[in-house]
């Protein structure tokens, strides 16, 4: 599948960080962001679409009882038709099953028989209720088209934030995803959780060269300042922690809860000096490694 760049100041500044590979890495390898953390991801012949949500601007209300709820969702467009974003697709990845991770619009526009994978076999059981046929747990290491796959945990909010029971349920389970084949760059998509140990312990393990990190710092109403996912100092924490990674930062700009712009996060970052290997790309861009 052939993806073409819509910045060519993001690929060159991408190419430069990936400049170190060797030359028997040079092979296809690319990662474009579509809309909030929607992703497509393409090693070699093999392309994975990432929690696709794909509907229209203001297809649906604002999360309830979250920051901003008075907004419609999702808050921009998608930057192409939901048609070419599932074109080409060889399989997805449900991190779970939210709706800014899995909605209407993707389920009723991605073919039946697509292979899916899930975190755990209650989400694997909703996507087989909603008419998908090959649906596969992702529980541990799992092989699709050359490309390793390798879950990795976390936890989508704090332990304060779980300790309330109806927001425990609602938060639930969420995975992250270490993809690795040879000749190419590893790449860990975070998801939605925020810094635990998981993180740091896929880190150490999987010593991605690419990382991907939902950095919009969503929040809930009654914990403002305690976000369920991952924000700018997560995205500095990441740049020290893995020194020979690109970050890449994604779930921006484009639900109601997320309280970091990608103009205040770019701002965040030019001030910490850390813009050589921070990317922060818009709708549609496509970076290359």
């Amino acid at each position: 599948m052939s993806l073409k760049p819509l910045a060519a100041s993001l690929l060159l500044a991408t190419a430069l960080v990936a400049g170190g590979a060797s030359a028997d890495q040079q092979t296809t390898q690319q990662v474009q962001q579509i809309r909030n953390a929607t992703l497509k991801l393409t090693y070699g012949e093999t392309t994975f679409l990432i929690d696709p949500m794909l509907a229209e601007q203001g297809a649906y209300p604002g999360f309830e009882d979250t920051h901003r709820s008075e907004l419609r969702n999702p808050l921009v467009e998608l930057p192409m038709p939901a048609e070419a974003v599932i074109d080409g697709v060889d399989a997805v990845i449900v991190t779970h099953t939210h709706l800014d991770h899995w909605d209407d619009a993707a389920q009723a526009l991605l073919p039946k028989d697509i292979p899916l994978f899930a975190q755990h076999e209650a989400d694997a059981e909703l996507m087989r209720s909603q008419g998908f046929t090959d649906v596969r747990l992702l529980d541990g290491s799992a092989e699709f088209g050359g490309v390793s796959l390798h879950r990795t945990g976390g936890q989508h909010g704090s332990g304060a934030i779980y300790a309330v029971p109806e927001l425990a349920e609602a938060l639930g389970e969420v995975m992250g995803v270490v993809f690795e084949a040879p000749g190419h760059q590893t790449t860990y998509v975070v998801g939605d959780t925020l810094w635990r140990d998981e993180v740091d312990q896929a880190l150490e393990r999987y010593r991605p060269e690419v990382i991907v990190l939902n950095a919009g710092a969503a929040e809930v109403d009654g914990f403002e300042g305690d976000p369920i996912i991952m924000g700018q100092e997560d995205t500095l924490r990441a740049y020290q922690t893995a020194p020979e990674a690109t970050i890449i930062a994604v779930h921006l700009d484009a639900v109601n809860h997320m309280t970091l712009s990608r103009d205040e996060l770019r701002h965040y970052v030019r001030e910490a000096g850390i813009e050589d290997r921070v990317l922060i790309p818009a709708d549609g861009d496509v970076m290359t490694f």
